[in-house]
Parts: C-alpha cells; sequence; structure tokens
C-alpha cells in the first residue's frame, strides 16, 4: 500500500485449486494533464437495432442452439453499428463498433457501473479477431477461450446510459486472437480501455 496506490492479487479456487489469478490497482483521484483519443464517428444508438432484434430478422436460417442464445435475457442491450452476419459474413477489416446499455436503472456506485461493464467487456471482443476471416463463433467452427484478459478505468460512467464500445483486433496467429477495446460515453469522452488475448483454433 502506498499514499495514493494500492495493489491487491486475488485468487479463485474450485476444488482446492486456483482457477482464477488477478492483480487489481487503486488510487485516489488527484488532478494532473489529461488527453485522450477521439471517439469514432458513428450512427446514434436510436437508429440501430439491438442484437435480439437483428436474430428475429433471419430466425428461420438459425439452428436451434443459436435461437436459444439470441433469445438469452442479458442484463446489457447490445445496438451494433455495422452488424455482422452470424451464418454467413463477409470478409471486413478487424474493427467493430457496439452501443451498450444496461437493462434498467443502476444505484449511483461508481463500482456498481464498471463492475457491469467488466462483465460485459469480454463479449464481442475476440470475436473481432474473426472479422478478417470471415469467421463467427456461431458458425460451430470455431474453438475459442480467453486467456488473459486487462481493463484500464479512466473516468467515472453510467451503464445504465449509452456507451459507445470501439474494439478492432491488430494481430491474430499461432493460434491467439488479440483484442483491444475502447469505451466512451455518448459525448465523447474515454472513460476506460480493455486488451485481451484469446485461444482461436479452427475445428
Amino acid at each position: 500500500d502506498g499514499r495514493s496506490y494500492t495493489v491487491r492479487r486475488i485468487v479463485a479456487i474450485q476444488r482446492g485449486k486456483p482457477i482464477f489469478n488477478m492483480s487489481a490497482s487503486f488510487k485516489i483521484k488527484e488532478k494532473g494533464i489529461e488527453h485522450q483519443i477521439e471517439m469514432p464517428e458513428v450512427s446514434c444508438p436510436e437508429d440501430l437495432l439491438n442484437t435480439t432484434e437483428l436474430g428475429k430478422q433471419a430466425l428461420a436460417d438459425f439452428p436451434e442452439k443459436l435461437i436459444r442464445f439470441l433469445k438469452w435475457q442479458r442484463p446489457v442491450e447490445f445496438r451494433p453499428v455495422k452488424p455482422t452476419d452470424l451464418l454467413y459474413p463477409d470478409p471486413t477489416p478487424p474493427f467493430r463498433d457496439i452501443w451498450i446499455k444496461a437493462e434498467g436503472a443502476l444505484p449511483n456506485d461508481p463500482a456498481m457501473h464498471k463492475v457491469l461493464f467488466a462483465y460485459t467487456s469480454d463479449y464481442s471482443l475476440l470475436g473481432t479477431a474473426l472479422l478478417p476471416h470471415a469467421l463467427t463463433f456461431t458458425q460451430g467452427t470455431i474453438r475459442a477461450a480467453s486467456l488473459d484478459h486487462a481493463m484500464w478505468f479512466h473516468r467515472d460512467f453510467r451503464m445504465d446510459e449509452w456507451l459507445l464500445y470501439s474494439m478492432d483486433s491488430p494481430s491474430t496467429s499461432h493460434g491467439r486472437g488479440f483484442g483491444r477495446g475502447n469505451l466512451f460515453t455518448r459525448e465523447g469522452k474515454l472513460v476506460a480501455s480493455v486488451a485481451q488475448e484469446g485461444m482461436i483454433r479452427k475445428i
């Protein structure tokens, strides 16, 4: 513990074996120099369909397992700026923008909003690495798993307001995909950043 920083290590144990390791760094707020990257120019969330609505448009072509996945109730709404065809995608550059918002109002507790984004940040990030290869997890031809996941919270935000999750994948090689994400408020403020490496193997 320092005067402004503190670090904690968390280990989750299941059946006597460690299955999860986490290092968390905390600090007090202080004034200092500031800058940030610009938010991408994208369509407003009100002009877009959410993932459930997009799925309903093509349910006839989907297998039953995928239909159950799309109908599963989630605590967060997702509205992709450029939706990907889940079964027959075209190859595209490894960039993805999705508007996200919690379903319903949340308490005025900044930690609660960060926790919910930590849960949400795993969605779609590794899948961005599949875009140039015209692959999706829903095709059943890919085996994938997160290997590591890092997050940085720059400023406070509310998950019950629209936020833009902007992702890219600089590289995929040797059965591993690397993804990065930046979270912006609707006003363009950068509030969080994410990095993840995951296993990606064709079955």
